[in-house]
């Protein structure tokens, strides 16, 4: 313990000298130390593994070498300081880079005339694409009834995917009972029996059965806003009939009518626990009347049902209807994948019988172009990207060079490129929000920067207001939901195409 190095154990010295005869034998390259790493020749095996990676002896961590790399590393007086600001403080704060957020003004030259309003705040809970798809579909209707701010009911579209997602979850069990409760798959299911999350398709699927109501008709409850502790009831409901339903199945005597029966009742209670928590939702198909005042201070009252009134989206202006929207198509870049491929998941939904899911794979190039044609036609577009990478939520700043850590720890952590963070588990989907706005480089017509409508509520932000930098939405955006019609027939026909079937545990299998 005291100023003195002591001299290393015999068993180390032993160990170390070993290690030198091996890497003198693996014929060590010179003159490439310059990184900070040794490299060696080595031979690669035919299945492409190298002989070291079996030969080779674990290796634990030298207590000595750990007390050198920690007296080197405070010799530098820029790392002194760097452990003084570092340890007192939220390491993204002190890096935080006061240039890019200056660079990162929220002015666009191309912005579509009407956003909406107000700023929505999904709050506790992981509805992200539910707030982000009603947000599109409520510029029409805002338009049409002549409202400074309106909100569709996402509650309500919450409601009917738990659900549909908890009869989705106990069909799959069903359709695998003949696999081991260990396999991938079934463990996979298991782990989280529905999300929060979901997909544009999912949203379709929705709609299209459900229709949907003005928020002031169903509005949020306590677990709709904070969806924790209903989540944690229904998922353990869920994997209690699973097992019931599987044990079923692998019963002699047991036939489809007994079966049937057995997931009604299930899914009865799911339905209790639902409408006690959440309250119990409109009707499909019966008439609700929605009393609202226009921003000319006009009274005026609306009677349909929720199908119809969502059919009845329209805005002339904006050339946006309820047609428009059923025939969007989700674009994504997913460079693990060749351009111009169609991308599907398997088992991943949430009605059953609904549109399932699919991806046109384009490239970043194919997919901003799109962008800027639905903004410049005056629509929102709904996107999917990993938001918690290199973002601030205070600032509402999304930028690469947001967080200056090469400064602080003296690494870069953008080595990956976008396939490398999809294949190790470093990135995927994980929110979904609006596109209404985009700067575009008037001498080179380089997309600069994008101006996003979050579901944060107005404390996140420039007032709920995102920004977030071009060279960002190439890295960490990898979906975008178009109108076909900006799209060219090469990239359409590739919805006619046999698509690639994912594995449910896929990165793009996430629900943002």
């Amino acid at each position: 313990m005291g100023a003195q190095q002591s001299k290393l154990p015999e068993a180390t010295w032993s160990h170390e000298k070993a290690l030198i005869e091996r890497l003198r034998a693996l014929q060590l390259e010179k003159g490439r130390i310059d990184d900070g790493y040794v490299h060696v020749s080595t031979t690669e095996k035919s299945d492409g593994v190298v002989d070291i990676s079996k030969s080779r002896q674990p290796e634990g961590l030298s207590v000595d070498q750990m007390a050198k790399w920690q007296d080197t590393l405070l010799e530098d007086p820029k790392n002194r300081l760097a452990l003084s600001a570092l340890s007192r403080a939220n390491p993204r704060d002190v890096l935080t880079s006061r240039a890019t957020q200056i660079a990162e003004p929220q002015v666009f030259n191309i912005k579509i005339p009407f956003e909406g309003g107000p700023i929505t705040n999904q709050r506790n809970s992981g509805r992200c694409w539910l707030f982000a798809s009603t947000n599109v579909f409520r510029v029409a209707l805002m338009q049409k009834y002549n409202l400074d701010a309106f909100e569709l009911s996402q509650a309500y579209l919450f409601f009917w995917d738990k659900l549909e997602k908890s009869n989705w979850f106990l069909e799959q069990i069903i359709s695998t009972a003949d696999q081991d409760i260990d396999s991938r798959l079934v463990q996979t299911m298991l782990s989280q029996p529905l999300s929060d999350g979901g997909q544009w398709d999912m949203v379709y699927n929705l709609v299209e059965k459900y229709g949907l109501v003005p928020q002031t008709l169903y509005p949020d409850s306590f677990n709709a806003s904070s969806s924790n502790i209903i989540n944690s009831i229904v998922f353990t409901k869920l994997r209690e009939d699973a097992l019931i339903l599987r044990k079923l199945l692998r019963t002699p005597t047991a036939t489809a009518e007994v079966l049937s029966s057995a997931k009604a009742k299930m899914m009865k209670e799911i339905h209790t626990i639902l409408t006690l928590t959440l309250g119990p939702p409109p009707p499909v198909d019966e008439e609700f009347s929605w009393a609202f005042v226009d921003k000319a201070g006009k009274a005026h009252t609306v009677r349909s049902t929720p199908k119809a009134f969502a059919k009845d989206i329209y805005s002339a202006s904006f050339r946006i209807t309820s047609e428009i929207i059923s025939r969007m198509v989700s674009l994504v870049h997913d460079p693990r994948h060749d351009p111009l491929t169609l991308l599907t998941v398997d088992r991943l939904g949430n009605i059953v019988g609904g549109r399932p899911i699919t991806y046109i794979n384009v490239d970043m190039a194919t997919l901003k172009s799109a962008c800027v044609s639905m903004l410049k036609a005056g629509q929102p577009v709904f996107f999917g990207s990993d938001v918690g990478k290199f973002s601030n939520t205070e600032s509402g700043i999304m930028d690469l060079s947001l967080f200056d850590y090469e400064l602080g720890f003296n690494v870069s952590l953008l080595g990956m490129d976008k396939a490398s963070r999809l294949i190790t588990g470093e990135s995927q989907m994980t929110h979904a929000m609006v596109l209404t706005a985009v700067h575009v480089d008037e001498t080179t017509g380089e997309t600069v920067r994008w101006r996003v409508q979050n579901s944060w509520g107005t404390s996140a932000g420039s007032e709920g207001w995102f920004v977030m930098s071009d060279a960002w939405m190439s890295e960490f955006v990898y979906q975008a939901v178009v109108d076909p019609k900006f799209l060219s027939k090469e990239v359409r026909d590739v919805l006619k195409s046999e698509p690639i079937v994912l594995p449910l545990w896929d990165p793009m299998g996430s629900l943002a």
